[in-house]
Protein backbone atom coordinates (compact mmCIF):
# COMPACT_ATOMS: atom_id res chain seq x y z
CA UNK A 1 0.00 0.00 0.00
CA UNK A 2 3.00 2.34 0.35
CA UNK A 3 4.40 1.26 -3.01
CA UNK A 4 7.63 0.01 -1.48
CA UNK A 5 6.91 -3.71 -1.25
CA UNK A 6 5.65 -6.00 -3.99
CA UNK A 7 3.92 -9.29 -3.15
CA UNK A 8 4.35 -12.04 -5.75
CA UNK A 9 1.94 -14.98 -5.64
CA UNK A 10 2.78 -18.26 -7.38
CA UNK A 11 0.36 -21.00 -8.25
CA UNK A 12 2.71 -23.30 -6.31
CA UNK A 13 1.53 -21.59 -3.11
CA UNK A 14 4.68 -19.56 -2.57
CA UNK A 15 4.47 -15.85 -1.72
CA UNK A 16 7.54 -13.65 -2.18
CA UNK A 17 8.06 -10.17 -0.74
CA UNK A 18 10.25 -7.86 -2.84
CA UNK A 19 11.62 -4.50 -1.69
CA UNK A 20 11.44 -2.07 -4.64
CA UNK A 21 13.32 0.74 -2.89
CA UNK A 22 16.71 -0.94 -2.63
CA UNK A 23 19.35 -0.16 -5.29
CA UNK A 24 18.24 -3.31 -7.06
CA UNK A 25 14.88 -4.88 -6.15
CA UNK A 26 15.65 -7.47 -3.47
CA UNK A 27 13.89 -10.49 -2.02
CA UNK A 28 12.98 -9.83 1.62
CA UNK A 29 11.03 -12.93 2.62
CA UNK A 30 9.09 -15.94 1.36
CA UNK A 31 6.32 -18.07 2.80
CA UNK A 32 4.30 -21.01 1.50
CA UNK A 33 0.91 -21.11 3.25
CA UNK A 34 -0.68 -23.41 0.68
CA UNK A 35 0.03 -25.82 -2.17
CA UNK A 36 -2.01 -23.93 -4.76
CA UNK A 37 -2.38 -20.17 -4.29
CA UNK A 38 -4.56 -17.75 -6.21
CA UNK A 39 -4.40 -14.23 -4.78
CA UNK A 40 -2.63 -11.85 -2.43
CA UNK A 41 -3.22 -8.31 -1.19
CA UNK A 42 -1.86 -6.01 1.50
CA UNK A 43 -3.65 -4.05 4.19
CA UNK A 44 -4.33 -0.62 2.64
CA UNK A 45 -6.27 1.21 5.35
CA UNK A 46 -4.26 4.25 6.42
CA UNK A 47 -6.46 5.26 9.37
CA UNK A 48 -6.50 8.81 10.63
CA UNK A 49 -10.25 9.49 10.21
CA UNK A 50 -12.25 9.40 13.41
CA UNK A 51 -15.48 8.91 11.49
CA UNK A 52 -13.96 6.79 8.75
CA UNK A 53 -13.78 7.81 5.12
CA UNK A 54 -17.04 6.14 4.17
CA UNK A 55 -18.86 7.92 7.00
CA UNK A 56 -17.52 11.28 5.87
CA UNK A 57 -18.06 10.68 2.17
CA UNK A 58 -21.36 8.81 2.13
CA UNK A 59 -22.76 9.44 5.63
CA UNK A 60 -23.67 6.74 8.12
CA UNK A 61 -22.13 5.09 11.14
CA UNK A 62 -18.88 5.91 12.86
CA UNK A 63 -15.61 4.02 12.56
CA UNK A 64 -13.63 3.43 15.74
CA UNK A 65 -10.47 2.36 13.95
CA UNK A 66 -7.85 5.08 13.44
CA UNK A 67 -4.60 3.06 13.36
CA UNK A 68 -2.52 3.06 10.18
CA UNK A 69 -2.37 -0.48 8.78
CA UNK A 70 -0.39 0.36 5.63
CA UNK A 71 1.74 -2.70 4.78
CA UNK A 72 1.24 -4.09 8.29
CA UNK A 73 -0.57 -7.23 7.12
CA UNK A 74 -1.18 -9.27 3.99
CA UNK A 75 -3.74 -11.90 3.03
CA UNK A 76 -3.18 -14.91 0.78
CA UNK A 77 -6.03 -16.78 -0.86
CA UNK A 78 -5.57 -20.49 -1.50
CA UNK A 79 -7.18 -23.01 -3.79
CA UNK A 80 -5.68 -25.88 -1.80
CA UNK A 81 -5.91 -26.32 1.10
CA UNK A 82 -9.14 -24.31 1.03
CA UNK A 83 -8.28 -21.44 3.33
CA UNK A 84 -6.88 -17.94 3.48
CA UNK A 85 -3.80 -16.96 5.43
CA UNK A 86 -3.05 -13.68 7.20
CA UNK A 87 0.65 -12.87 7.51
CA UNK A 88 2.83 -10.02 8.73
CA UNK A 89 3.09 -7.56 5.87
CA UNK A 90 6.82 -6.91 6.30
CA UNK A 91 8.15 -10.33 7.31
CA UNK A 92 5.46 -12.74 5.99
CA UNK A 93 5.36 -14.36 9.43
CA UNK A 94 2.10 -16.36 9.59
CA UNK A 95 -0.55 -14.86 11.85
CA UNK A 96 -3.76 -16.71 11.12
CA UNK A 97 -5.25 -19.47 8.94
CA UNK A 98 -8.99 -19.43 8.27
CA UNK A 99 -10.63 -22.44 6.65
CA UNK A 100 -13.20 -21.66 3.95
CA UNK A 101 -15.13 -24.94 3.80
CA UNK A 102 -18.82 -24.36 4.35
CA UNK A 103 -22.34 -24.44 3.00
CA UNK A 104 -23.53 -23.10 -0.34
CA UNK A 105 -25.62 -19.96 -0.02
CA UNK A 106 -28.51 -21.31 -2.12
CA UNK A 107 -28.89 -25.07 -1.48
CA UNK A 108 -27.17 -25.30 1.94
CA UNK A 109 -25.03 -28.13 0.61
CA UNK A 110 -21.85 -28.64 2.63
CA UNK A 111 -18.67 -28.27 0.58
CA UNK A 112 -15.39 -29.41 2.13
CA UNK A 113 -13.46 -27.58 -0.60
CA UNK A 114 -14.27 -23.91 -1.16
CA UNK A 115 -11.49 -22.14 -3.03
CA UNK A 116 -10.50 -18.51 -2.50
CA UNK A 117 -10.59 -16.51 -5.73
CA UNK A 118 -10.16 -12.72 -6.01
CA UNK A 119 -9.22 -10.51 -3.06
CA UNK A 120 -9.26 -6.70 -2.88
CA UNK A 121 -8.35 -4.41 0.01
CA UNK A 122 -10.52 -1.50 1.10
CA UNK A 123 -8.80 1.89 1.21
CA UNK A 124 -11.39 3.30 3.63
CA UNK A 125 -11.83 0.62 6.29
CA UNK A 126 -9.65 -2.19 7.68
CA UNK A 127 -11.30 -4.76 5.41
CA UNK A 128 -10.34 -7.33 2.85
CA UNK A 129 -13.00 -8.43 0.37
CA UNK A 130 -12.61 -12.15 -0.31
CA UNK A 131 -14.46 -14.14 -3.00
CA UNK A 132 -15.33 -17.70 -1.94
CA UNK A 133 -15.67 -19.52 -5.21
CA UNK A 134 -17.91 -22.57 -4.87
CA UNK A 135 -20.13 -21.50 -1.96
CA UNK A 136 -21.19 -18.17 -3.44
CA UNK A 137 -20.25 -15.93 -0.54
CA UNK A 138 -18.19 -12.76 -0.45
CA UNK A 139 -16.38 -12.55 2.90
CA UNK A 140 -15.54 -9.15 4.40
CA UNK A 141 -12.56 -9.76 6.68
CA UNK A 142 -12.00 -7.08 9.33
CA UNK A 143 -8.30 -7.19 10.22
CA UNK A 144 -8.32 -4.43 12.87
CA UNK A 145 -7.83 -7.16 15.50
CA UNK A 146 -5.91 -9.96 13.81
CA UNK A 147 -6.23 -12.23 16.86
CA UNK A 148 -10.01 -11.99 16.65
CA UNK A 149 -10.84 -11.65 12.97
CA UNK A 150 -14.38 -10.55 12.28
CA UNK A 151 -15.73 -12.08 9.07
CA UNK A 152 -19.02 -10.96 7.52
CA UNK A 153 -20.43 -13.44 5.01
CA UNK A 154 -22.51 -11.93 2.19
CA UNK A 155 -24.65 -14.15 -0.04
CA UNK A 156 -23.98 -13.34 -3.68
CA UNK A 157 -23.68 -16.03 -6.38
CA UNK A 158 -21.80 -19.27 -6.79
CA UNK A 159 -18.56 -19.81 -8.71
CA UNK A 160 -17.10 -16.39 -7.98
CA UNK A 161 -13.85 -15.58 -9.72
CA UNK A 162 -12.25 -12.25 -10.69
CA UNK A 163 -13.52 -8.83 -9.69
CA UNK A 164 -12.61 -5.27 -8.79
CA UNK A 165 -13.74 -1.91 -7.43
CA UNK A 166 -16.02 0.63 -9.03
CA UNK A 167 -14.55 4.14 -9.41
CA UNK A 168 -15.54 5.20 -5.86
CA UNK A 169 -14.09 2.01 -4.33
CA UNK A 170 -17.27 1.58 -2.34
CA UNK A 171 -18.71 -1.19 -4.52
CA UNK A 172 -17.02 -4.49 -5.39
CA UNK A 173 -18.11 -6.13 -8.66
CA UNK A 174 -17.19 -9.80 -9.03
CA UNK A 175 -17.91 -12.29 -11.80
CA UNK A 176 -19.70 -15.54 -11.02
CA UNK A 177 -18.59 -16.89 -14.36
CA UNK A 178 -20.37 -20.25 -14.35
CA UNK A 179 -23.64 -18.45 -13.59
CA UNK A 180 -23.18 -15.71 -16.23
CA UNK A 181 -23.53 -13.12 -13.50
CA UNK A 182 -21.75 -10.16 -11.93
CA UNK A 183 -22.46 -9.66 -8.22
CA UNK A 184 -22.33 -6.16 -6.74
CA UNK A 185 -21.31 -5.80 -3.08
CA UNK A 186 -21.77 -2.56 -1.12
CA UNK A 187 -18.73 -2.73 1.15
CA UNK A 188 -19.84 0.27 3.22
CA UNK A 189 -23.22 -1.26 4.05
CA UNK A 190 -21.84 -4.81 4.00
CA UNK A 191 -24.57 -6.21 1.80
CA UNK A 192 -25.36 -7.49 -1.68
CA UNK A 193 -26.75 -4.77 -3.95
CA UNK A 194 -27.83 -7.06 -6.79
CA UNK A 195 -26.83 -9.82 -9.18
CA UNK A 196 -26.56 -8.70 -12.82
CA UNK A 197 -26.96 -11.10 -15.72
CA UNK A 198 -24.24 -10.69 -18.34
CA UNK A 199 -22.92 -12.75 -21.27
CA UNK A 200 -21.46 -16.25 -21.08
CA UNK A 201 -18.68 -16.67 -18.52
CA UNK A 202 -17.71 -13.09 -17.68
CA UNK A 203 -14.00 -12.67 -16.91
CA UNK A 204 -13.12 -9.06 -16.08
CA UNK A 205 -9.79 -9.32 -14.32
CA UNK A 206 -10.29 -6.23 -12.16
CA UNK A 207 -12.64 -4.79 -14.79
CA UNK A 208 -12.44 -1.30 -16.27
CA UNK A 209 -13.96 1.98 -15.01
CA UNK A 210 -14.70 5.07 -17.06
CA UNK A 211 -17.23 7.87 -17.57
CA UNK A 212 -19.73 7.02 -20.29
CA UNK A 213 -21.06 10.14 -22.10
CA UNK A 214 -24.66 8.95 -21.64
CA UNK A 215 -24.71 6.72 -18.56
CA UNK A 216 -22.05 8.29 -16.35
CA UNK A 217 -19.63 6.11 -14.35
CA UNK A 218 -19.52 2.53 -15.66
CA UNK A 219 -17.57 -0.69 -15.14
CA UNK A 220 -17.03 -3.32 -17.85
CA UNK A 221 -16.18 -6.96 -18.37
CA UNK A 222 -15.48 -9.14 -21.39
CA UNK A 223 -16.35 -12.85 -21.52
CA UNK A 224 -14.74 -16.22 -22.06
CA UNK A 225 -17.85 -17.78 -23.57
CA UNK A 226 -18.92 -15.14 -26.06
CA UNK A 227 -17.66 -12.14 -28.00
CA UNK A 228 -19.26 -9.48 -25.88
CA UNK A 229 -18.42 -6.61 -23.55
CA UNK A 230 -20.99 -5.89 -20.85
CA UNK A 231 -20.89 -2.28 -19.62
CA UNK A 232 -22.60 -1.74 -16.25
CA UNK A 233 -23.72 1.57 -14.72
CA UNK A 234 -22.20 2.16 -11.27
CA UNK A 235 -23.55 5.52 -10.06
CA UNK A 236 -26.77 5.10 -8.02
CA UNK A 237 -26.55 8.68 -6.69
CA UNK A 238 -26.39 10.71 -9.90
CA UNK A 239 -27.45 8.15 -12.54
CA UNK A 240 -30.00 5.96 -10.71
CA UNK A 241 -31.80 4.81 -13.87
CA UNK A 242 -28.67 3.17 -15.24
CA UNK A 243 -27.16 1.99 -11.95
CA UNK A 244 -26.50 -1.75 -11.68
CA UNK A 245 -27.80 -2.48 -15.15
CA UNK A 246 -26.06 -3.51 -18.36
CA UNK A 247 -26.27 -0.19 -20.20
CA UNK A 248 -24.25 -1.25 -23.24
CA UNK A 249 -23.83 -4.69 -24.77
CA UNK A 250 -20.98 -4.31 -27.23
CA UNK A 251 -20.60 -7.16 -29.67
CA UNK A 252 -17.06 -8.36 -30.28
CA UNK A 253 -17.51 -10.47 -33.39
CA UNK A 254 -15.56 -13.70 -33.11
CA UNK A 255 -13.87 -12.51 -29.90
CA UNK A 256 -14.70 -15.29 -27.45
CA UNK A 257 -12.03 -16.18 -24.93
CA UNK A 258 -11.53 -12.73 -23.40
CA UNK A 259 -9.67 -12.63 -20.09
CA UNK A 260 -8.71 -9.02 -19.41
CA UNK A 261 -10.02 -5.53 -20.05
CA UNK A 262 -8.12 -2.39 -19.01
CA UNK A 263 -8.29 1.38 -19.16
CA UNK A 264 -6.95 4.46 -17.35
CA UNK A 265 -8.67 7.73 -16.33
CA UNK A 266 -6.43 9.65 -18.75
CA UNK A 267 -7.11 7.37 -21.72
CA UNK A 268 -9.92 7.55 -24.31
CA UNK A 269 -9.63 3.79 -24.90
CA UNK A 270 -10.43 0.41 -23.34
CA UNK A 271 -8.09 -2.43 -24.36
CA UNK A 272 -9.26 -6.07 -24.65
CA UNK A 273 -7.65 -9.45 -25.33
CA UNK A 274 -8.94 -12.91 -26.37
CA UNK A 275 -6.21 -15.43 -25.43
CA UNK A 276 -8.62 -18.36 -25.04
CA UNK A 277 -10.11 -17.97 -28.52
CA UNK A 278 -9.88 -20.97 -30.86
CA UNK A 279 -8.70 -18.85 -33.81
CA UNK A 280 -4.95 -18.30 -34.13
CA UNK A 281 -5.43 -14.76 -35.45
CA UNK A 282 -7.76 -13.71 -32.64
CA UNK A 283 -5.48 -14.91 -29.85
CA UNK A 284 -2.71 -12.72 -31.26
CA UNK A 285 -4.80 -9.60 -31.74
CA UNK A 286 -5.93 -6.62 -29.66
CA UNK A 287 -9.26 -4.80 -29.87
CA UNK A 288 -9.62 -1.26 -28.51
CA UNK A 289 -12.92 0.38 -27.56
CA UNK A 290 -13.67 4.10 -27.82
CA UNK A 291 -15.21 5.40 -24.58
CA UNK A 292 -16.87 8.29 -26.40
CA UNK A 293 -18.38 6.25 -29.24
CA UNK A 294 -19.22 3.18 -27.15
CA UNK A 295 -17.94 0.93 -29.93
CA UNK A 296 -14.75 -0.71 -31.13
CA UNK A 297 -12.27 1.77 -32.55
CA UNK A 298 -9.66 -0.64 -33.86
CA UNK A 299 -8.63 -4.31 -33.89
CA UNK A 300 -5.16 -5.32 -34.97
CA UNK A 301 -2.79 -8.29 -34.88
CA UNK A 302 -0.01 -7.58 -32.41
CA UNK A 303 2.22 -10.64 -32.77
CA UNK A 304 2.91 -13.63 -35.01
CA UNK A 305 3.33 -16.12 -32.16
CA UNK A 306 1.95 -16.93 -28.73
CA UNK A 307 -1.12 -15.30 -27.23
CA UNK A 308 -1.83 -11.67 -26.36
CA UNK A 309 -2.83 -11.42 -22.70
CA UNK A 310 -3.23 -8.78 -19.98
CA UNK A 311 -2.73 -5.04 -20.17
CA UNK A 312 -1.19 -2.55 -17.78
CA UNK A 313 -0.92 1.22 -18.05
CA UNK A 314 1.92 3.34 -16.79
CA UNK A 315 1.15 5.95 -14.11
CA UNK A 316 0.52 8.74 -16.62
CA UNK A 317 -1.91 6.63 -18.64
CA UNK A 318 -0.14 7.24 -21.95
CA UNK A 319 1.54 3.81 -22.34
CA UNK A 320 0.06 0.31 -22.38
CA UNK A 321 2.16 -2.77 -21.66
CA UNK A 322 0.98 -6.05 -23.22
CA UNK A 323 2.22 -9.63 -22.76
CA UNK A 324 2.93 -12.12 -25.52
CA UNK A 325 2.29 -15.36 -23.67
CA UNK A 326 4.71 -17.87 -25.18
CA UNK A 327 7.86 -19.83 -24.35
CA UNK A 328 9.60 -17.10 -26.32
CA UNK A 329 7.63 -14.38 -24.61
CA UNK A 330 7.67 -10.64 -25.18
CA UNK A 331 6.42 -7.44 -23.59
CA UNK A 332 4.96 -4.96 -26.07
CA UNK A 333 4.75 -1.27 -25.11
CA UNK A 334 2.19 0.81 -27.00
CA UNK A 335 1.58 4.52 -27.24
CA UNK A 336 -1.97 4.71 -25.89
CA UNK A 337 -3.01 7.71 -27.99
CA UNK A 338 -1.90 6.33 -31.36
CA UNK A 339 -1.93 2.58 -30.55
CA UNK A 340 1.49 2.37 -32.22
CA UNK A 341 4.20 0.05 -30.90
CA UNK A 342 6.91 2.02 -29.07
CA UNK A 343 9.15 -0.76 -27.81
CA UNK A 344 9.46 -4.53 -27.62
CA UNK A 345 11.16 -6.22 -24.65
CA UNK A 346 12.55 -9.70 -25.32
CA UNK A 347 14.90 -12.13 -23.62
CA UNK A 348 15.26 -15.73 -22.53
CA UNK A 349 13.98 -14.71 -19.08
CA UNK A 350 10.57 -13.86 -20.56
CA UNK A 351 8.91 -17.28 -20.47
CA UNK A 352 5.10 -17.07 -20.67
CA UNK A 353 4.83 -13.56 -19.16
CA UNK A 354 1.33 -12.77 -17.93
CA UNK A 355 0.50 -10.07 -15.37
CA UNK A 356 2.31 -6.73 -15.23
CA UNK A 357 1.71 -4.30 -12.39
CA UNK A 358 2.48 -0.60 -12.30
CA UNK A 359 3.28 0.39 -8.71
CA UNK A 360 1.03 3.46 -8.64
CA UNK A 361 -1.94 1.83 -10.35
CA UNK A 362 -1.73 -1.33 -8.23
CA UNK A 363 -1.36 0.57 -4.96
CA UNK A 364 -4.28 2.90 -5.72
CA UNK A 365 -6.45 0.38 -7.62
CA UNK A 366 -6.51 2.42 -10.82
CA UNK A 367 -8.30 0.47 -13.56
Amino acid sequence: STGRYFYVVGRDGRISLIDLWTKEPSLVAEVKPCIDARSVDASKYKGGHEGGFFSNLFGGGESKVTADFSDKLAIIGCYWPPHFAVVDGLTLEPKKLVRTAGYTYDTNEYLPEVRVASIVASHFDPLWVVSLKESGYVALVDYSDVDNLEVTMIESERFLHDGGWDSTKRYFLVAANMRDTVSVIDVKEKKLVTNIKTGKKPHPGRGANWIDPVYGPVWATTHIGEGRMSVIGTDPENHPKSAWKVVRDIKLKGRTGGLFVKTHPNSPWVWTDAPLNSDSDEIRSICVLSKVKGEMEKCFQATDHGRIVHFEYNKAGDEVWVSVWDKEGELLIYDDKTMELKKKITGDWLVTPTGKFNVNNTRDDVY
